[in-house]
């Protein structure tokens, strides 16, 4: 049987995040994220905060770049986990294990918020579209 394990979350971080590393030396960064629900007219709008893990690169890459308030996409999984408590009570969590993350605001839309949130300026030019050579016959195209 098939199965599917892909979420892509776009939302607001709830906190500045907290860059750590394990035992053995590996990033890690656990973080929540504000996500508005849709709604029909007339209803108000609900927002669900989601916890997420970032290992690695998109652990350091988190940290760097996003602050409280800031927009961000996540693709990545829905991971489950359960554990017993130093009171011997069985605890379970629902987190996404964050594959990606990258930006959604331009900075020039994040300059009037209050945080310090600055993205990376990207200064590069943009140039003329490409100029592509004319097939005279289709004969020799493989599709």
């Amino acid at each position: 049987m098939a199965s599917l394990n892909k979420v892509i979350l776009i939302g607001h971080m709830t906190a500045d995040p907290e860059l750590k590393q394990t035992t053995n030396g590996v990033n890690v960064c656990s973080f929540s994220i504000g996500v508005t629900r849709k709604y029909t007219r007339g209803e108000q709008s609900q927002t669900d905060f989601i916890n997420i893990v970032a290992w690695r690169t998109t652990a350091e890459f988190i940290a760097r770049y996003f602050r409280k308030g800031s927009a961000i996409c996540i693709c990545g999984s829905l991971q489950t986990r359960t554990w017993t408590d130093n009171n011997g009570n069985k605890r379970y969590a629902t987190e996404v294990v964050a594959d990606e993350a990258s930006f959604v605001e331009r900075k020039s839309e994040s300059v009037g918020r209050t945080d310090s949130y600055s993205a990376p300026a990207f200064n590069t030019p943009i140039s003329e579209a490409p100029k592509f050579e004319e097939i005279a016959g289709d004969d020799d195209l493989p599709f």
